[in-house]
């Protein structure tokens, strides 16, 4: 078997840009199979995936990924830094990827691998830089980017790398290969057309964002607009599971379960949730005790120091009962490599994964994996995934079945 590619993916859903990634970067890196690490239910921005992750899985299948390996959740609605680290954990520990690529808005790896280098072994000048703008009362992502603009002096070569959201993961994912010294060589696609955040449709273009693709569907049953921007298998998916009642469209799916959790939570249990300080849990159970919806609170607490996607990651710990040691834990462990699904070559990767690697345990049975006298600390990731797929079934419109991890079947 020739070069093994992998890809970090959230595929939400899987649209024309993703099949340009992964054309192009099995041209570049001469690949004939790929394994994606994707993430599932809920996403690294807080929000939900638009299809379980199942289904995405065979959308990922149908357009030419060989293996779909899960990234746990605890990983998955992480911060950048963990989601990557995660992932990077998975295919090191498959140990058969020589290759991982991503896609960037600056499609100048040199330029991000700079940037990598200062946040992954942080020297004291720069840790001294970002305090300063920390107490000036930046969020988190803008102070670190005016410390490495002083850190690095050369504001002409890294000017706006750090406010595009595919960099900013491209560098988490070149820190994490450093940090695990690992022989997987990166490299870097250039996004084509939309934005990764942005919600306009664009004209005359077959690349739309994931978000905007998402609006669509959440505006109206009839999606026949979304045609031209998703492979004719992806679309044909999302028509039916629209039909079965099977689309969780926004986070406001979960407008009550969010502000029934938070209300019946303490101020101390709060505090414990991941990316909550500086007294952010009075503000939310405040904001959670006098709105009706996830976008009144969000409008509610409107701090410069919170970001809208970290305040979303902590509505999503708070009613996946997640909290700091968890996170702690997860930063620690190396996650499990569990299949979601696969091709013809996809079960020849997992024999070459099982020979090169006879310790590591792949999982395709979860009854089985629960079963066993697994380390507590994968039963504990284990069982977040179990709880985040009951949870998220709770937005579809007709049957939320419970216990899918157990029942569902394989993608193959």
């Amino acid at each position: 078997m020739g070069n093994v590619l992998g890809i970090i993916a959230e595929y939400n859903p899987f649209h024309n840009g993703h099949l340009h990634h992964l054309i192009e970067s099995k041209k570049i890196t001469n690949s004939d199979s790929c394994i994606a690490i994707m993430s599932g239910n809920f996403t690294q921005r807080g929000e939900v995936s638009i299809v379980d992750k199942w289904t995405k899985a065979q959308m990922a299948i149908e357009n030419g990924i060989d293996l779909v390996i899960e990234l746990p959740t605890l990983y998955a609605i992480s911060s950048a830094e963990n989601f990557a680290s995660g992932a990077i954990k998975i295919l090191n520990s498959l140990g058969i990827v020589d290759f991982v690529s991503f896609g960037s808005e600056c499609n100048d790896i040199s330029i991000l691998d700079d940037i990598a280098n200062v946040l992954a072994f942080e020297p004291s000048e720069y840790k001294t830089l970002l305090s300063h703008e920390l107490a000036r009362g930046e969020s988190f992502p803008k102070a670190r980017e005016n410390a490495l603009m002083m850190y690095l002096n050369n504001i002409r070569r890294f000017a706006n790398v750090l406010s595009a959201p595919n960099n900013i993961l491209g560098i988490e994912y070149l820190k994490s290969l450093k940090r695990q010294k690992s022989k997987i060589q990166p490299i870097t696609i250039k996004r084509e057309g939309s934005k990764y955040n942005d919600d306009t449709i664009p004209r005359g273009s077959r690349y739309a964002s994931a978000t905007a693709i998402r609006n669509l569907c959440q505006a109206t049953d009839d999606i026949t607009p979304i045609q031209r921007f998703v492979p004719e298998s992806t679309f044909d998916i999302l028509e039916e599971n629209i039909k079965k009642g099977n689309c969780v469209k926004s986070l406001s799916c979960f407008d009550k379960e969010i502000l029934y959790t938070l209300r019946k939570m303490s101020t101390d249990e709060i505090a414990n949730l991941p990316d909550v300080s500086e007294g952010l849990e009075f503000a939310l159970k405040s904001a959670a005790n006098q709105c009706n919806s996830v976008v009144e609170l969000l409008s509610i607490i409107n701090t410069k120091r919170y970001t809208k996607t970290r305040l979303q990651r902590i509505l999503l710990y708070a009613i996946l009962g997640i909290t700091k040691q968890d996170m702690k834990m997860s930063i620690l462990t190396t996650p499990y490599v569990r299949v979601l699904g696969f091709n013809d070559k996809g079960q020849e990767l997992i024999s070459q994964i099982s020979k090169k690697n006879k310790k590591l345990e792949i999982i395709t049975s979860v009854k089985k994996f629960i079963d066993k006298k697994s380390s507590d600390n994968l039963k504990l990731l284990m069982e977040k995934d179990i709880w985040a797929t009951d949870v998220y079934t709770l937005g579809f419109e007709y049957e939320s079945k419970a216990n899918l991890d157990y029942t569902h079947k394989l993608i193959i």
